[in-house]
C-alpha cells in the first residue's frame, strides 16, 4: 500500500498526475492500495476513486493536513463522503489567501476522465487555524486513520517542529519518507516510540510511484478497516517492516 500518493489539486505536483494516469501507474507497479492525499483537500479522492473502478486497485480518500505549526497529518477516510465533511471542517480554517499559480502551481479538480471541473482559489499550501494535536483529535472523532506525514524530514513533520512524538498521541502510524536507506529508518525508528511505521511515496510526479516505495501489509482483503487492524497488530492483520 501507498498511503500517500497527490494529484494535480496540489499545487506542488506535476500536472501529469491525473486520475487515469495514476491508476495506470499503480497497476503497471502491482500496488494494491492508494490513499490520495492532497494538500488540505479530498476533491480530488473521488477522482481517482471514479478511473479505478473494474482495476484491481483500492483507492482509499484521504488529506494531508497541515497544522497551524506546519506540522503535516495524513488523515484517511473509508469513504469520500467521510472525507469530504472532513475537507469542509479543513476548509472553514484556511485563511482566505488566493493562490498564485505562477508562484505555487495550479489547483486543479478533475473528474475521473481527467476532465477539468474547476480551479481551487483560495491557496491550499498553508496551515489550517487548528494544532497538529486538533487535527489528530477531529480525525479520529470522526473514525479516520490519523497518520504523522514524513516524520525524518526536516520540515513539515511532528519531530522537526515539536521535538519528541507523545507515547500516548491517538495516531494510529507514523510515516517515514521512502528515500530513507534501511540503515537510516532503522535509526529513525529509536525515535518514533512504538509507533507502526509505514513507508510512502508522498508522490507528486508518476516516477515517484514505484512498488519500492510502498508498505507490505498482510491483511485479509485490502479495506480501510482492515489496514487500520493492520497498524494497531490486531487480529492476525499486520505491516511488515518496509525496508525489509
Amino acid at each position: 500500500m501507498d498511503l500517500h500518493v497527490h494529484t494535480v489539486l496540489s499545487p506542488c505536483a506535476e500536472l501529469e498526475m491525473g486520475a487515469k494516469e495514476i491508476v495506470q501507474r499503480c497497476v503497471e507497479e502491482e500496488i494494491d492500495i492508494i490513499a490520495i492525499a492532497d494538500h488540505n483537500a479530498t476533491t480530488n479522492s473521488k477522482a481517482v476513486i471514479d478511473a479505478a473502478k473494474d482495476k484491481p486497485l483500492i483507492v482509499l480518500p484521504a488529506l494531508e493536513v497541515q497544522s497551524r505549526e506546519d506540522v503535516h497529518t495524513l488523515c484517511v477516510f473509508s469513504t469520500f463522503e467521510e472525507a469530504l465533511l472532513f475537507q469542509k471542517w479543513v476548509w472553514e480554517r484556511l485563511a482566505p489567501i488566493k493562490n498564485d499559480p505562477e508562484l505555487f502551481g495550479f489547483q486543479i479538480v478533475i473528474d475521473g476522465e481527467n476532465n477539468i471541473l474547476k480551479e481551487v482559489e483560495t491557496l491550499l499550501l498553508q496551515g489550517v487555524d487548528a494544532s497538529a494535536d486538533d487535527v489528530i483529535g477531529e480525525v479520529k472523532r470522526r473514525g479516520g486513520m490519523a497518520i504523522l506525514a514524513h516524520v525524518d524530514r526536516p520540515a513539515y513533520s511532528y519531530l522537526a517542529i515539536l521535538g519528541m512524538i507523545p507515547s500516548n498521541l491517538a495516531i494510529d502510524a507514523v510515516e517515514f519518507s521512502a528515500r530513507l536507506s534501511s540503515r537510516e529508518a532503522i535509526s529513525w525508528k529509536e525515535s518514533v516510540s512504538n509507533y507502526t511505521v509505514i513507508k510512502s511515496s508522498d508522490a507528486h510526479r508518476l516516477s515517484d510511484i514505484k512498488k519500492a516505495h510502498t508498505t507490505p501489509v498482510i491483511l485479509e482483503h485490502p479495506a480501510f478497516d482492515e489496514i487500520l487492524l493492520a497498524l494497531h497488530k490486531s487480529g492476525g492483520r499486520k505491516v511488515l517492516w518496509p525496508w525489509s
